[in-house]
Formats: structure tokens, C-alpha cells, sequence
């Protein structure tokens, strides 16, 4: 038995078969969980990469706005130089 993190409602592993990096999730709140410890059995917040890969597209989509944006500030200084 271990104890979630997010609720502190205690969360039924098998605790002979547990291997650390085994995912689950808590019956109570649904918190995504990982076994994080076998002895003493303990589990922790598990890394969700799906938000992490969205986050990396929105920062590339930014680099390229603001690359862009640069180029304009550009275009516009030389038309006030001529």
C-alpha cells in the first residue's frame, strides 16, 4: 500500500511485483502516479511527456513569431535610412 501524493488517499500496489517506473493512477483524485521507491514502496507524480512536447511546440512557434517580427524592425529601419 502506498499513500498519493496529491490526496494522501492510499493506493493499493503489489508491492512483490511493483518495479520502480510502473505507472498507475489514484483511485481517489486520478493523479497519474509512478512507483518512485520499493523499499519502503513509495510512489510520486508521474512526468506527463504529452503536456511537456505540446509546451516545446509553442515555444518553437514563438522563436519563429519573434524571428519574424525581428526581420520587419529590420525592413522598416531601412526605409527611414534612404
Amino acid at each position: 500500500m502506498a499513500t498519493c501524493p496529491e490526496c494522501d488517499a492510499d493506493v493499493e500496489v503489489d508491492e512483490v511485483d511493483a518495479d520502480i517506473g510502473d505507472e498507475l493512477s489514484c483511485p481517489e483524485c486520478g493523479q497519474n502516479l509512478v512507483v518512485s521507491n520499493t523499499d519502503p514502496l513509495e510512489v510520486d507524480f508521474a512526468v506527463d511527456d504529452e503536456d511537456d512536447d505540446d509546451d516545446d511546440e509553442d515555444e518553437d512557434e514563438e522563436d519563429e513569431d519573434d524571428d519574424e517580427e525581428e526581420d520587419d524592425d529590420e525592413a522598416e529601419d531601412k526605409d527611414w535610412e534612404e
